[in-house]
């Protein structure tokens, strides 16, 4: 066997087994610690190690620092327990992205923010930083994958509440979208039919079509919370494809059975013909009284024909459903 190849064999047998640490210790053990003075060490300054490595002292740091935050763990010995060309027994490489940063921006206030967040979602804060750092990377793979969209989605939904800037332009970019304007009206329909079927379900009571509350019959009941049932079993994703149909199937189905219970009792029948009676008295009172010419100056340049026949046929309208409840109450 060639030295030079069981050589290569033997390093990448090392770090196949110890990762990063196997680079740190070259580093702890060649390099004193800041401030120390180089007399009565064999070791060098990280700057000193970095043009002899080719590489920049910032990189060397930070192996010095993961092999610093190791040692205070008690992983790895000390830097004052090493000298040049040491051996000790070194951690699983497993271990080494826990302690290892591999970018500057980890220590700025963005970058602290960021490896918070990552602890605290249980990932390594290397990753995290890594996708902060590459914004069109992370587009890409939200453009690509259907997965990644869906936990940017998420994401953005659990950061709206407390960043208003993000949650003003998310709302600019829907107004400004057609499509996503009809998608937000739709779900907001949806989500009012559920909550109209959840209501029912919930506290027992029921709105007609002419606004009154009801006590809402056990079948009613019964029937809306079966539909909740099937609803809430959806999964994420079936949710997303038949939420909105199933919403709408609930909906119809409860508002088909208050209409019965509605025709099955005479006197809730006549209560819901009075309601809806009055909704419409007071529509047209409302749109009547709108219709005033106090602030036209030049009324001769407005009117036309169709505007008087128009008023002259509710007015005979008007007349005849005055004298069909005349009738109704000295009948009664």
């Amino acid at each position: 066997m060639p030295e030079a190849v069981a050589r290569d064999a033997h390093d990448f047998g090392v770090y196949a087994r110890t990762g990063g640490w196997a680079f740190a210790l070259k580093v702890a053990r060649s390099v004193r610690p800041g401030g120390q003075s180089a007399e009565g060490t064999e070791k060098v300054s990280a700057r000193r190690f970095a043009a002899l490595a080719g590489c920049s002292a910032d990189r060397v740091m930070r192996f010095y620092k993961a092999w610093d935050r190791a040692a205070d763990d008690g992983l790895v010995p000390q830097f004052e327990a090493l000298a040049p060309g040491a051996e000790v027994e070194l951690p699983d490489a497993d271990v080494w992205l826990s302690y290892y940063v591999s970018r500057n921006s980890a220590t700025s206030v963005r970058g602290q923010a960021i490896t918070e967040a990552a602890e605290a979602e249980g990932i390594r804060p290397t990753k995290a930083l890594e996708v902060a750092e590459n914004p069109t990377a992370l587009r890409a793979a939200i453009l690509a994958d259907p997965g990644t969209a869906e936990a940017a989605r998420k994401a953005l939904m659990d950061r709206l509440g407390e960043d208003p800037v993000l949650r003003s332009g998310l709302a600019r970019d829907i107004v400004r979208a057609d499509d996503l304007k009809k998608a937000v009206a739709e779900e907001a329909k949806t989500g009012d039919r559920l909550e109209y079927v959840r209501k029912i379900a919930e506290e027992g009571q029921v709105k007609t079509p002419a606004g009154q509350k009801i006590e809402a019959p056990r079948q009613l009941r019964q029937e809306a919370e079966r539909h909740l049932s099937l609803i809430d079993e959806l999964d994420s994703e079936e949710e997303a494809e038949q939420a909105g149909e199933w919403a709408r199937e609930a909906y119809d189905t409860v508002r088909t059975l208050v209409a019965e219970a509605v025709e099955a009792d005479p006197e809730l029948r006549v209560q819901e013909r009075r309601a809806k009676f009055y909704s419409s008295l007071q529509k047209a009172t409302k749109a009547f009284e709108e219709l005033t010419f106090d602030d036209v100056e030049e009324i001769d340049d407005i009117v036309e024909d169709d505007m008087l026949q128009r008023l002259e046929e509710l007015q005979q309208a008007i007349t005849s459903a005055i004298s069909a409840l005349q009738k109704a109450r000295n009948s009664g």
